[in-house]
């Protein structure tokens, strides 16, 4: 490969402006100046209420019982668990953001990790089986990028060996299974609000329930355990949600059904523009299941391609184009809980070393998809000439 990348599409960059690969949606500053000064009015910042009034809404728009709003979705993940008073191991994909595991590890619990699907990313049902023992308290599922696990399956593993269901739904805010959102399967599911997210509130997360009881823990629990009288239940934390925040997610949940409609229309403009490409493939949306997109993938097989993931990510950075590697390395492979060999699980070893996500947020504009597509269909046009 040349090392002068910049040279490979004209010797410098065709684009002025950088394409981000996530931009936060916010709402215009008019939508939301009369609340920022009855906050500064009156001074109540924590507690107050906004914060109730968009736990309301997202328990409404999410068709569940309960929402608690919280500072983060791993300070929500965390809580949940803790509530839980789960003990032993738990089951969920290596192919997710570290995250997920911290939240394990925070309540002394111990990951066990499965290989993903090779299409749709999302946990493996089958392997999740394999996995079960007599120490299992729980599986976490993943949304990947916001496209639904095989909720179904894993419900039903669940019924049968008497374990917890949680889904870590950090990408899920809008998300639909079998024509039904997210929010209300398993045992509780938490989303993130952080700004990379379809719907953000700067920082911030959901923990969504129709478990009365765990709410109610999870709602002392992001208080210290504080029930009110201060007189504390259990150690918890001290991850509320501002009321800054929690106005911010009122009005952007407004407009967040047509947010996530144009990123699927994004996505499938992706997806006719480089299909065309030999050795380029997407993440599978099963029939009846609708994503966030909160990222956009796609795979690179070097073979067919013709040059490696890694080459086509530095020849779009040239080109002032964003990309990411997301899962990479997989949880299985990294530092913290490395415990296993490199090949033991295949799918998620294939998908992290050929994944590259595009630029996909909620400014992006149609030509800005053509002007990313335009650079791949480029790269592969040079690819004799510049990296053989």
């Amino acid at each position: 490969m040349r090392k002068d990348i910049p040279a490979l599409l004209g010797g410098k960059p065709v684009f002025d402006e950088l394409i981000p690969i996530a931009i936060p949606f916010l709402p215009r500053f008019s939508d939301i100046s009369p609340g920022l000064k009855d906050l500064f009015k009156h001074g109540q910042i924590t507690n107050a209420r906004y914060v109730k009034e968009f736990e309301e809404a997202a328990a409404d728009y999410l068709g569940v019982k309960y929402t608690v709003a919280v500072s983060s979705c791993t300070s929500g993940l965390i809580l949940a668990l803790k509530s839980m008073g789960l003990k032993g191991e738990v089951t969920l994909p290596s192919f997710t953001f570290s995250a997920s595991g911290h939240a394990l590890l925070w309540n002394n619990l111990k990951p066990v990790f499965v290989d993903c699907e090779p299409d749709t990313f999302a946990i493996s049902a089958s392997e999740v089986k394999k996995k079960i023992t007599n120490k299992t308290a729980a599986i976490l599922g993943v949304y990947i990028f916001g496209n639904p696990p095989e909720i179904s399956e894993l419900e039903s593993i669940s019924k049968k060996h008497g374990v917890k269901l949680i889904f870590d739904s950090a990408h899920a805010f809008g998300s639909k299974y079998k024509g039904k959102r997210a929010g209300g399967f398993g045992d509780v599911e938490v989303f993130s609000l952080s700004p990379s997210k379809v719907l953000t509130t700067g920082e911030g997360g959901i923990v969504a329930t129709n478990n009365k009881e765990l709410a109610r823990m999870v709602r002392i629990g992001k208080d210290y355990g504080n029930p009110g009288d201060y007189d504390p239940e259990y150690n918890g934390l001290s991850v509320r949600m501002t009321e800054f925040s929690a106005l911010i997610g009122l009005r952007a949940l407004k407009t967040l059904d047509e947010v996530i409609a144009e990123r699927n229309e994004r996505a499938e403009k992706y997806r006719k523009r480089l299909s065309k490409l030999p050795g380029i493939s997407f993440q599978k949306i099963d029939k009846g299941n609708y994503s966030t997109y909160k990222m956009f993938s796609m795979l690179v097989d070097e073979k067919e391609f013709g040059v490696s993931r890694d080459v086509v990510m530095k020849a779009l950075s040239a080109e002032n184009i964003q990309t990411r590697r997301y899962f990479y390395p997989p949880m299985h492979m990294q530092k913290i809980y490395r415990n296993s060999k490199k090949g033991c699980m295949t799918n998620t070893e294939n998908v992290a070393d050929s994944i590259v996500c595009l630029p996909m947020n909620s400014r992006m504009r149609e030509y800005d998809v053509d002007k990313v597509c335009d650079a791949i269909e480029r790269i592969y046009e040079a690819r004799e000439r510049f990296f053989r």
